[in-house]
């Protein structure tokens, strides 16, 4: 198997719309965890589910994180974080019961120590792997359009431009049990991971997003091209970005 190596990067905006950001995000100073939340239900609520996500992932990595990832026991982890989230969240917002009370989407994925990169997500935030000239998102957004669009109801373009988009069918926040979709893939070397809130997907269609990341040198090369382009096409909205690239492990010549 060959030994992989990785560096990360993120960026978090306003975009040129909105008055607040209600993303937030988590990078784990290992670089093995990384999430991204984009919150909603107003301009306060939404930051407040949001941050009450990420702080749940900070919270969980300092003191319950297993010593050592491997794939039987973080997907595990992950759906348990994000579980805790979603009571957290509707724990504080329990008594409100009008259709936009707080929520958030919320994205996370782990680096496991054999090889493999696991996601768990709820809402329309997305993980993409960029490989090969191809962005090919290994989430399903939580949507109506995505449900129509799955239904083949829709083309793919008509999903992009449907202005009926960010209609969410599940988030966080909004029942005390919620069901947590996940994936698991096996990063290889040339490989990236972009983990975004909708803020990006909405403005750039996934060849965009192949062809920015993939002519980038580094993590933080490639979070400011993708930033760059969103508020060139407008970036109504907040835009998170966390992008991850994995490189072959240089092997040690002993003399």
């Amino acid at each position: 198997m060959t030994k992989l190596s990785w560096h990360a990067a993120a960026v978090t905006d306003r975009g040129l719309k909105r008055l607040e950001n209600q993303d937030n995000y988590f990078v784990s100073p290992d670089d093995c965890v990384f999430a991204v939340a984009d919150g909603m239900g107003g301009a306060r609520d939404g930051a407040v589910a949001s941050r009450l996500a990420i702080d749940t992932v900070k919270q969980r990595w300092n003191n319950t994180k297993p010593e050592r990832f491997f794939s039987g026991n973080t997907q595990n982890w992950l759906v348990d974080t994000v579980a805790e989230a979603n009571l957290t969240i509707y724990g504080v917002s329990g008594k409100d019961d009008s259709p936009n009370r707080m929520g958030t989407t919320l994205v996370i994925a782990a680096q496991t120590e054999d090889g493999k990169m696991e996601i768990a997500h709820v809402g329309d935030s997305r993980a993409y792997l960029v490989r090969g000239g191809k962005a090919d998102s290994l989430t399903f957004d939580h949507s109506v359009v995505m449900e129509m669009y799955l239904k083949k109801q829709l083309t793919k373009e008509q999903a992009f431009d449907s202005v009926y988009k960010n209609l969410l069918t599940r988030c966080l926040g909004h029942h005390d049990v919620i069901e947590i979709d996940k994936n698991v893939i096996e990063p290889r070397p040339g490989d990236w991971i972009v983990l975004c809130s909708d803020g990006l997907n909405s403005e750039l269609r996934d060849e965009e997003i192949a062809t920015l990341v993939g002519s980038s040198r580094t993590p933080d090369e490639a979070c400011k091209k993708l930033l760059d382009s969103t508020k060139e096409h407008g970036a109504s909205d907040n835009v998170t970005i966390v992008a991850v690239h994995y490189y072959e492990e240089a092997k040690t010549t002993l003399r």
